[in-house]
This record gives C-alpha cells, structure tokens and sequence, in this order.
C-alpha cells in the first residue's frame, strides 16, 4: 500500500520535525533486489537520479547527461562543455539547442517529442527513418507501409496499432525499449532483449524475476519514493 504525504498530515508536526521528513521526501532509494554494481554512465541518464548526481558530480558522464531530462540545470551551467548530438535527444533541451543551432543533429533531433515544431519547419533536414521512433510525429510518417522500417517504428510507444498491425515487421530488439508495448512482449517472453528491456521503465516487473543489465541504471522506474518509510516515521511519531 502507498501513502500520500499530505500537507494537512505535515502540519500536525512541530515545525523542525515536519522540515526534515519534507526534505526526505523529495530523495528516494534503489529497488532492493538490484544486486549487480552501478554504473555511472548509464546512471547519468536516468532522471530519477539527478539527487545522486548533484551529490556526485565527479562520477558524472558528460556525454550521457545530455540526454538526461533533469539535468539541465547542470547543463546550463556548462554549457561550453555540450557537444553536437546528444543534447538533440533530450526533450528538455529545446531552448538550449535553439539557441545554439550549431549543435543541433538532425538525425536525433528526429527523434526529440519535443521538437516537432523545429521539425516542422525543416522538413528537409528530418531523418526519416529516425522519425519513425518519434512518439509525436505519427503525423509526420511516410504513408507508404513498406516505408515503415521495423527497427526505429518498432520503438514508438504511438505506434502500437501499426505494431498489432504488422507483427512480422517487429524488430524485437528495437520493441523491447518500447514503453507502451508490454503486453506484446509478455506475449512473446523468449524474444524479449533483456539488454534494450533493462531501460524500460514499464518493464520493471518483468525485470525483477528474469534477466537485466547495467541498462537498469538508466531506467527511472528503478528508485522507490520514500512515501511509505515517511509514513512509518508519522506514525512512530
């Protein structure tokens, strides 16, 4: 069962003690079945753990925190230090690659929900196959079936029903990243890539029991709100 931390139940607090468990609440803690050592670069990625990287900035990797969502206080801190390509991925991003245009890659930037209106206005630079993976751009996309490549449309949690659609067109590999496609794989267990699993965060149910790797850094789903340990403190209280 989960809780709700309420601002009503905070108040019933003395002040110091309400302060402190606020403050807790905002960090989180790694699932508890996770057993296998972090690794930093694909934990640079994951927007769940932006308290982890502020307090260990040392370990952070530059590349991978350009596609980090919440990170980009840390990246308009530096933003001398942001290379081409990465940062196109990050939807997060949009006024920082608007206002460096020189680090815009059009190929990723096909795949960014939150660029179409950059997109839209630059039909010529789209990379089309990139753009089948994009989740707002269904209106964008060739028509033509045979246009739809498996591997990038295969990803695209808004195209299920051309997915249920076309089976045989499934790269399974490509749809084991895809969000909205669970119960396709579930369907389909023994062709699951554990390894493209890893990093989905609807998936996190499916990883507790089989197979992950060093991906699961990078998914968010793998920290637990601090709700119910905040709960439990309330009430010892």
């Amino acid at each position: 069962m989960d809780f709700i931390l309420s601002y009503k139940s905070l108040s019933l607090l003395p002040p110091c003690i309400a302060n402190i468990i606020a403050d807790y609440a905002e960090e989180a803690h790694l699932l508890d079945w996770i057993d296998i050592d972090m690794t930093w670069s694909c934990l640079t990625e994951n927007p769940s753990a932006i308290f982890l990287l502020e307090a260990n900035t040392d370990k952070i990797n530059s590349h991978t925190l350009l596609v980090n969502p919440s990170a980009i206080h840390l990246l308009e801190a530096n933003t001398d230090g942001i290379v081409r390509n990465y940062l196109s991925l990050n939807p997060s991003a949009i006024h920082l690659l608007e206002s460096n245009p020189d680090k815009i890659d059009w190929d990723y930037l096909s795949t960014n929900p939150s660029a179409i209106h950059l997109l839209e206005a630059n039909t010529d630079r789209i990379a089309r196959g990139w753009l089948l993976s994009n989740p707002s751009a269904i209106h964008l996309f060739d028509t033509k079936p045979d246009r739809k490549v498996r591997n990038c449309l295969s990803s695209n949690s808004s195209a299920i029903f051309l997915l249920e659609n076309n089976i045989d067109r499934i790269a399974q590999g490509w749809l084991s990243s895809n969000t909205a496609a669970i119960s396709l794989m579930e369907a389909n267990i023994g062709k699951i890539d554990w390894d493209w699993l890893s990093g989905n965060p609807s998936a996190i149910h499916l990883l507790r029991n089989n197979i992950y790797t060093d991906k699961i850094f990078a998914n968010p789903a793998i920290f637990q709100s601090n709700k119910l340990r905040i709960y439990k403190c309330m009430v010892e209280f």
